[in-house]
Parts: structure tokens; sequence; C-alpha cells
């Protein structure tokens, strides 16, 4: 929850609105948030290492769900001994399941509000704050 935090913090302060579903969030849960608010990208965090199977399918429901066009991250300690994989390796592992960028644990908010910018204006969406 503290990288979440932190996250939501330094995204409202970029001037993004920020709808946090919290910790524990099935995908399921998830996608019904970013439909019902409309969101414009989804970014999830894992703690825990399990990512690679919490985050199974994600994308393919994303698209059934008519949120194919949202932009969509994931982040944070993604898999078991990541330190013992070769990051790119696993940032192909999650771009193949529909994520649009993928973050280590070391990642600062800098960078995320950043390429989220980009992402949402290579969209074609306005991204707020300045």
């Amino acid at each position: 929850m503290v990288g979440i935090r932190i996250l939501e913090y330094a995204l409202t302060r970029a001037g993004f609105r920020v709808v946090n579903s919290g910790s524990q969030c099935s995908q399921q849960e998830c996608i019904e948030a970013a439909r019902e608010t409309a969101a414009d990208a989804i970014l999830i965090s894992s703690v825990y290492g399990m990512g690679e199977i919490d985050c199974r399918g994600f994308g393919n429901r994303c698209q059934k769900a008519g949120l194919g066009h949202v932009v969509k991250y994931v982040g944070g300690n993604l898999v078991v001994a990541a330190q013992t994989q070769d990051w790119s390796e696993i940032t192909k592992r999650f771009q193949a399941m529909g994520f649009d960028r993928v973050y280590s644990p070391a990642t600062r908010p800098p960078e995320v509000i950043a390429a989220l910018r980009r992402d949402l204006a290579g969209r074609g969406v306005a991204a707020t704050g300045g």
C-alpha cells in the first residue's frame, strides 16, 4: 500500500484525477472501476511477487470490457526472485498480457508521470496537470 499511496500522491500533485481501488482488488473489480469512472489509464501495483499470476488474462478482459484503448501499466515486485531474472524478459511477459509499460520496484513516480503523459497524448487523450 505504501507504493500505491506514493504514486497516488504524486499523480494527484501532477494534476491527474486518481481513483484508488485499494489493495487486493480483483481483475473484475479493477475493470468495473475503470468502466464506471471512464478511466483513461489503469495502473496496477504488485508487492508480493505474484503479479504474473494475478495479471494473467487482464489485457484480454479489458479488451472484452471495451477498455482496449485504456493505457495499462503494471509495476512493483511482479515476480518471485525478480532480482535473478532478466528484467527485459519480465517486461516481455507482461507486455504479452496487454500492459503498455512494466516498471521495476526501483521506478520513481516522475518516470511514470512523464510516460503517462506521453502515452495519453499518443492516444489523443488530453493529460491533465502541468
